[in-house]
């Protein structure tokens, strides 16, 4: 039976606090031990916390690519400085809505800066992503390690779809899972082999695991999902992202 545990008891992190011992102490204390296949999915806004990704508004100065773009998005000129800053490509530009192939290659809205849910006085602050998603889920997985059981971590987030409204959450880093399962060549029921078929595993638990994390004031940034057996080797998240020259909407 698949089981889906949002962790308690985590309260506010902030740069420099050791992740690990954090998601370590709240199993304790609600009494789970973990278990082969148990899979801890995190969110990208305590892993950026604990990494120190927070960047002062007040010490941008936006460049004049950053004026001209922000006048036609009708956005802070320091956020889109910051949004420049962290892209390889800027992807769609209309008033409102700014939306960049991050430097990870990610393409997603304002470069998955975030201003919400920041803790303390946050007004002038927000967060960028992690450097390195897959190398932040490889650290907390080794840290969770209790009694040669290591759990597979995916660290989420939430994206929008280009054809369809709301967001749901996606894996951008992933330790000991197998991101993405390729089962092309495989016969369905009828006999016939599947031809395009590759499951994006990380995206689908972290969209499960946000029915308990939420998107605003719900205060669960971890979740335990339980009773899924992996058999496919792991697969980091960059696995996921779709190579440029297949990008068929460009």
């Amino acid at each position: 039976m698949l089981q889906i545990i949002p962790l308690s008891g985590i309260g506010e992190i902030v740069p420099g606090d050791d992740l690990g011992a954090v998601l370590t102490g709240s199993l304790v204390q609600m009494g789970v031990s973990l278990k082969a296949d148990d899979i801890i999915v995190v969110t990208q806004k305590i892993v950026s916390k604990s990494e120190g990704r927070f960047v002062d508004m007040a010490e941008i100065e936006p460049g004049s690519a950053a004026l001209k773009l922000a006048a036609l998005v009708r956005k802070d000129p320091r956020l889109v400085e910051l949004v420049l800053r962290e892209s390889s490509e800027i992807v769609r530009a209309v008033p409102n809505v700014l939306i960049t192939r991050h430097r990870l290659g990610l393409v997603m809205a304002n470069a998955g800066i975030d201003r919400s849910n920041l803790g303390g006085n946050a007004r002038e602050r927000v967060l960028l992503l992690p450097v390195d998603p897959d190398a932040s889920a490889q650290r907390i997985a080794e840290a969770l390690e209790q009694d040669g059981v290591r759990p597979a971590v995916v660290i989420s987030d939430s994206f929008g779809r280009p054809w369809r409204l709301g967001v749901v959450s996606v894996g951008i880093g992933a330790a000991g899972l197998p991101s993405l399962i390729d089962r092309r060549g495989e016969m369905d029921r009828d006999g016939r082999a599947l031809e395009v078929t590759q499951v994006a595993l990380a995206d689908i638990v972290a969209t499960a695991a946000s029915l308990c994390t939420g998107e605003g004031a719900e205060g669960i940034p971890a979740v335990l999902v339980r009773g899924y057996s992996m058999k496919d080797i792991a697969r980091p998240a960059a696995d996921l992202v779709r190579p440029v020259a297949e990008d068929l909407f460009r």
